[in-house]
């Protein structure tokens, strides 16, 4: 087995993100968690503030042999609403915003390359607007938020559209 690595995302609220790409073949392992802020050891609630700079994310443990992080970035921009500064759905707050941590050159690169061709392919509402950042402390979420729709049964997500022209003329028309 190829060594395994890691890709951080924030898509809005991290259970939705979390059931999402644990269905994908080739992930090991999804862990809720923060990061991008400034407060060592946050909390939900000290998340939940605002004020603390972090982002509710995801951490993707992944078998690159099985699944490339090209194919982890179009899952990320497929499901959620890049088009959105610091929301995602119900969810408001720069936690909430729409952000890859990259973890070395190549995943900067492809991240960078595939915000740019969803901002060019003019498929999208308006622009892409997710920031592509240097990954930084990850902190565990507490363990209420592991595998929270796995544990309640849940079997939707609580992502609401991904700002695509198309989705939004099809909710429109209904």
């Amino acid at each position: 087995m190829a060594e395994l690595e890691r890709a951080d995302f924030g898509a809005g609220c991290f259970w939705g993100v979390e059931a999402t790409f644990r269905q994908v073949p080739g992930v090991i392992d999804v862990t809720c968690g923060y990061e991008g802020g400034h407060l060592a050891k946050p909390t939900y609630r000290d998340v939940c503030t605002g004020t603390t700079g972090h982002a509710e994310v995801v951490q993707v443990l992944y078998d690159p042999a099985r699944v490339t992080y090209q194919q982890l970035l179009e899952v990320f921009f497929e499901n959620h609403d890049p088009t959105t500064l610091n929301y995602q759905g119900p969810d408001h707050g720069t936690q909430y915003r729409s952000v890859v941590f990259y973890h070395n050159a190549a995943q900067k690169e492809l991240a960078a390359a595939e915000k740019q061709r969803r901002n060019a392919g003019g498929q999208y509402v308006s622009t892409v607007v997710t920031a592509i950042e240097p990954a930084a402390t990850f902190y565990r979420a507490e363990d209420y938020h592991q595998r929270y729709f796995q544990r309640r049964g849940i079997s939707h997500s609580c992502h609401l559209g991904n700002g695509k022209k198309a989705a939004a003329e099809k909710a429109a028309s209904s």
